[in-house]
């Protein structure tokens, strides 16, 4: 088969790799119907996370399940699947918890940007649709691997309620999902912080009442004049870098929660935002498995559409183009067709 490689900063490859096989019973393996590029493979692509070695790369999919190991009892040949980021037994306390992210006996993907994948724990990682997808469903099945599972996440740990006042910080992918997460929640009003008419476009589409532009000093009092002059009562914080987690701290009222989903590159957490006005900060990588049901049939509803973020479509031959669009700004998220 063929799958993407990352070699180093902006060095990306899709290169002949061994077909993935069945190795412990309880695995599935799934032919690729569509992958994407994740703004935390950016990480990577820029050259702030190191790779020592090159590696396949992607953990985002949808596809049709090809052969299953003989413990599998949840999917079979031929059905339509969604898999999470990360894979889960969906039995151990820790997933019964509801924190698949961190179930004890899963982990990751041998690269997702490829035309095969061998998925470990399918039973407890796969869902499959009520039957084959129309091909315009795909872009908002495939977003549930995790954007908008991880948008949604960020909306549940800052404790989106129906009514309240909810701050975004972040306009790719996930922010703009959990625009969507927020909106479905019922959230009164929704402040997405953007600088880019595109994305502030989809955000007003996904749910957003107002948008923010500024940042720093600037961005932290436009928040408080569009709210009364106390900040929000939930902030999401979707990108993981110092000045949006203090962005995201600043925005909220005393006594309000961030939930924070960016994946982190931070020094130090200003605790001057979070103790002396009681902000709590909650989040971490989203249980996809636990949200997964909900937000399936929602999609399979046309309740959401959140495949939306995705604005460009390539071939996985030209992924290296994927990873340049995005990191050049020319894309939201790309969307990889094998």
């Amino acid at each position: 088969m063929r799958g993407t490689i990352i070699h180093g900063p902006r060095d990306v490859r899709l290169e002949e790799r061994p077909d993935p096989t069945i190795v412990d019973p309880t695995d599935a393996v799934i032919r690729t119907v569509a992958a994407c590029v994740c703004g935390s493979d950016l990480w990577r692509y820029r050259g702030i996370q190191e790779v020592t070695r090159p590696t396949p790369i992607g953990h985002e999919y949808v596809g049709v399940v090809e052969e299953v190991g003989p413990a599998v009892t949840s999917v079979r040949p031929g059905q339509f699947v969604v898999g999470g980021f990360l894979t889960s037994d969906n039995t151990c306390p820790v997933c019964r918890a509801g924190a698949h992210a961190n179930c004890q006996h899963g982990g990751g993907y041998d690269g997702c940007q490829a035309e095969l994948i061998r998925v470990r724990n399918a039973d407890g990682t796969l869902l499959a649709t009520p039957e084959q997808p129309s091909e315009d469903l795909v872009p908002s099945l495939l977003a549930l691997s995790d954007v908008m599972c991880t948008g949604w996440h960020a909306a549940v740990c800052a404790d989106v309620r129906p009514g309240g006042t909810v701050v975004v910080v972040g306009d790719g992918a996930v922010g703009l999902s959990g625009v969507l997460a927020a909106a479905e929640l019922g959230a009164g009003r929704i402040i997405a912080m953007s600088r880019h008419a595109d994305r502030q476009a989809i955000a007003r589409e996904f749910g957003a009442t107002d948008v923010v532009a500024e940042r720093g000093d600037a961005g932290v009092e436009a928040v408080k004049e569009l709210t009364n002059g106390i900040g929000a009562d939930s902030v999401l914080e979707c990108v993981g870098t110092d000045e949006s987690v203090v962005q995201a701290l600043r925005s909220a009222r005393p006594g309000g929660m961030v939930g924070w989903v960016g994946v982190p590159h931070v020094t130090d957490l200003p605790q001057e935002h979070m103790f002396w006005k009681n902000v709590g900060l909650r989040g971490g990588p989203a249980p996809v498995r636990a949200y997964l049901p909900d937000l399936l049939q929602r999609v399979w509803d046309r309740g959401i559409d959140p495949g939306k973020v995705f604005d460009l479509t390539l071939p996985l031959s030209e992924v290296a183009e994927a990873y340049a669009a995005m990191d050049e700004r020319r894309a939201i998220k790309a969307l990889l067709r094998p």
